[in-house]
């Protein structure tokens, strides 16, 4: 028998296993096991109790399992006032906000790359240096007040574009690509921009798909910048309007019961049901999100994070 046969002889064997890696490999999938349990039931027990009796939910009876199914939680929840369009402005602002942070990510970060840019480290060094210097609250708000993006929907956007942190990550994955792809462009008379549409871009999509999951994620679940640059309720979020009636859910349950009329006893609404329903219609849309970028996640993250 030839050596090539052996080796692929060899490689068909199946490996033997001693007890101490079998003992480790219990331990492994025991560990990890309970740990995926310990995230995933939160929001398990959230969900069946939003489709269980209201009273038994109220009371802390439903643990494992939903009782007496029903949907009216999510049906009232139509009914709760600015829901709808809180939704929309929570989906505008991560749609338009993470579509302006990648590119801005993508193209700064590819420009940092060129030496032929004007004073390159310098002004690499003036985006990264805001990462660890920040002026405060107050400051902040003041400034946002005198560009005039309170009560504005662009102050939900402008201030993510630039984000220190994307654009290094974008910068370190460019530099992993090999330098001869842009210089054949370049001697085939491509310009800056054609490079970086039709070269970088299209190579550079795991690691952009890193980014919007991240600043999508972060869109989605920011209220801060609602609470402290938004007073007209048009402009409220998803998660503001969760925040808020997290904290009168008491009387938000009242209007629903009122508006809905007579109902039966397992299904009026209690601060519980309200507080746990809400919280899934908030959190739901970015976790079903998630499984289209996470092809893309762990190869993007590694790849940018790491030069080399």
């Amino acid at each position: 028998m030839s050596k090539e046969k052996k080796i692929i002889a060899n490689k068909r064997k199946p490996m033997k296993h001693s007890i101490s890696d079998r003992v480790l490999d219990l331990i492994n999938y025991t560990v990890f096991s309970l740990f995926a349990f310990v995230c995933v039931y939160p929001f398990y027990y959230i969900f069946i109790n939003t489709i269980s009796n209201n009273k038994l939910s109220e009371s802390g009876a439903v643990i494992w399992y939903p009782k007496d199914m029903h949907l009216k939680n999510y049906i009232d929840a139509v009914k709760i006032p600015g829901l709808g369009q809180a939704a929309f402005i929570s989906v505008s602002r991560t749609v338009i906000g993470t579509a302006l942070t990648v590119f801005v990510a993508a193209f700064l970060g590819y420009m940092f790359t060129r030496e032929t840019l004007f004073k390159r480290k310098l002004w690499y060094r003036f985006v990264v240096i805001t990462m660890y210097f920040n002026a405060g609250i107050i400051p902040w708000y003041l400034t946002m007040m005198n560009l005039g993006l309170t009560n504005n929907f662009w102050g939900y956007i402008l201030p993510a574009v630039v984000s220190p942190f994307y654009i290094i990550l974008t910068k370190t994955f460019i530099e992993a690509i090999p330098r001869e792809l842009q210089e054949a462009a370049e001697v085939d008379g491509a310009g800056v921009l054609t490079i970086f549409y039709k070269i970088m871009l299209p190579i550079c999509k795991p690691i952009l798909a890193t980014v919007a999951i991240f600043s999508a994620v972060g869109h989605w679940n920011s209220f801060q910048d609602t609470l402290l640059l938004m007073t007209q309720e048009k402009y409220y979020t998803l998660q503001f309007i969760l925040y808020r009636y997290l904290q009168s859910s008491q009387s938000l349950s009242s209007i629903i019961n009122a508006t809905a009329g007579t109902e039966v006893a397992a299904n009026i609404q209690t601060q519980t049901s309200i507080r746990m329903t809400v919280t899934i219609i908030v959190a739901l849309p970015i976790i079903l999100v998630y499984p289209f970028f996470q092809r893309f996640f762990v190869k993007g993250i590694m790849i940018g994070a790491v030069k080399g």
